[in-house]
């Protein structure tokens, strides 16, 4: 076999789920020892794609066929994918929180002197994998008292204990903060050196232009190009025109005839003080948002700024508030989230598969979840009333789903997310909380939130946003307010805001 025979080839894949084509005649081809990125919208079909090569689709559940090291595969499992060299680590990471971290990395692979498990030599390997992938903590340590940085490189240490050839990472930087994501960049780029092939499924396209070798983009379930990194042809713009089918010029859409009307929600002297932490999460904050304004919450991670919004949102964290918290110039004691929605108040969590959404239930009983007296009659819910309700958010917020019955754990996670935000959307909020509204989402999808946003606020919503994107910030914001440590340390107009100013102040 030549050398520079791809490592991988998946030829013709079709995979079909009821009433949905998710990949239509898909072919890919992997060279060794690259960096390959595989990027789309949501429902492209990337991930569905990569579960057929791993087994969790099996052979016979698919059409096609796929090649590792030029013989074809018929993975009938994840172990036998794993057999073969690959491995797949996907964002929701798959560890045993209570169980070590040498325990995790060599769990289902144990290291064994005839029927018993040799302790001392997992360990002794388990640190050996630890620092291939350059982290330093005690192999014996729990995995839930690691970040989700450490977790992610655990999860690393975990494939290269199997001796992987292929390692596919699915947005594996989706919960980073910049520092992790940098070192799990360095680190593919590492491992690619020590001869092991990378696949990466990523939304992030700086990240995928600052590592890729190749890129081949998805859209609608088939194949629609494979650009050459070292050949000059992969930039964002090109991407994004082949992920999206058209150019966008400007990500953040212009919004040119802003109107400002009263104050809506104001807070004064708000302070928040965490039982369960034993101190304060939010102190002496001071901050407004006006009829029709979009305001920036920036700040770094565990800065204060979800707090915030849990505490305005009825408090169901149970902080001990003190301090004024006004809406429309009257003072408010929300005693429950229920209480918030009722004055008009609704709060996309950041968290949508944790807390936004139900997952084993559909599309039309989420999006009306929020506000099930508008589909009642009698106290009994009206189920006409609740699928009409639901294929109007469908059609406006452009939710690709065969139907509103689909479970919303079919859908893509852009999709989930607009199915998110209909849902409070239905319940006529004035204001409009949004939690990282794009996180884990692609360029077309943020597109449509980011238009949907400018259009809410021009019918007179007020909307605060909270984003670990500084580019989102700015192009999104009309004022920003930044956050660290639980105080508010600065307030910029949009005019006037740089990174360098915000990060300065958010460090502060």
């Amino acid at each position: 076999m030549a050398t520079n025979a791809p490592i991988l080839e998946m030829r013709n894949i079709v995979k079909e789920f009821p009433g949905v084509k998710a990949l239509k005649d898909v072919t890919f081809s992997v060279a060794r020892g690259e960096i390959h990125c595989l990027v789309g919208e949501n429902g492209a079909g990337k991930s569905t794609l990569m579960k057929v090569l791993s087994g969790v689709y099996p052979y016979g559940d698919y059409s096609g066929d796929i090649l590792v090291d030029g013989e074809v595969q018929k993975f009938r499992s994840i172990r036998d994918s794993e057999h073969k060299g690959i491995a797949i680590i996907y964002q929701e990471l798959a560890l045993v929180p209570d169980m070590t971290v040498y325990e995790n990395i060599f769990l289902g692979n144990e290291i064994r002197n005839g029927a018993l498990v040799n302790w001392n030599e997992t360990i002794k390997r388990a640190g050996e994998m630890l620092a291939k992938v350059g982290l330093n903590v005690n192999p014996a340590a729990k995995i839930r008292d690691l970040g989700v940085g450490k977790q992610q490189l655990v999860e690393i240490a975990k494939a290269l204990s199997r001796d992987v050839k292929l390692l596919i990472l699915d947005e594996p930087t989706a919960a980073l903060n910049e520092n992790d994501s940098a070192n799990l960049l360095e680190l593919m780029r590492e491992l690619r050196n020590q001869g092991v092939t990378c696949i990466l499924i990523s939304h992030k396209l700086k990240e995928v232009i600052s590592v890729a070798d190749s890129v081949t983009v998805l859209r609608d379930g088939q194949t629609i190009c494979t650009l050459d990194a070292h050949k000059g042809e992969v930039s964002e713009g090109a991407l994004i025109k082949y992920m999206v089918g058209r150019e966008i010029e400007n990500i953040y859409p212009r919004r040119d005839n802003k109107q400002f009307g009263d104050v809506m929600l104001e807070t004064k002297g708000w302070n928040a003080y965490d039982p369960a932490l034993g101190r304060p999460v939010l102190r002496d904050v001071n901050f407004n948002v006006r009829r029709g304004e979009i305001i920036g919450l920036a700040g770094l991670m565990g800065s204060g700024r979800t707090e915030l919004a849990m505490s305005i949102f009825g408090n169901p964290t149970h902080y001990q508030l003190t301090g004024d918290l006004l809406m429309q110039g009257q003072k408010r004691n929300f005693h429950n989230p229920k209480d918030a929605i009722e004055a008009g108040i609704a709060y996309v969590t950041e968290d949508r598969k944790g807390n936004g959404l139900v997952l084993i239930q559909d599309v039309k009983k989420n999006i009306t979840l929020a506000n099930l007296e508008a589909i009642a009659k009698r106290s009994v819910i009206d189920n006409n009333a609740e699928v009409k309700v639901s294929n109007e958010y469908k059609t406006s917020m452009n939710i690709k789903t065969p139907s509103v019955e689909q479970r919303v754990s079919n859908l893509s996670g852009g999709n989930q997310q607009k199915v998110c935000l209909s849902k409070w959307l239905f319940a006529e909020p004035k204001v409009l909380i949004l939690d990282e509204p794009t996180r884990g989402i692609d360029v077309g999808a943020k597109f449509e939130i980011y238009t949907l946003m400018n259009r809410l606020v021009e019918q007179g919503m007020s909307i605060i946003m909270i984003s670990s994107e500084l580019p989102e910030v700015l192009g999104m914001s009309d004022r920003v307010y930044i956050v660290s440590s639980g105080r508010v340390t600065g307030e910029l107009p949009i005019e006037e805001a740089t990174q360098e100013k915000i990060m300065q102040l958010a460090t502060n």
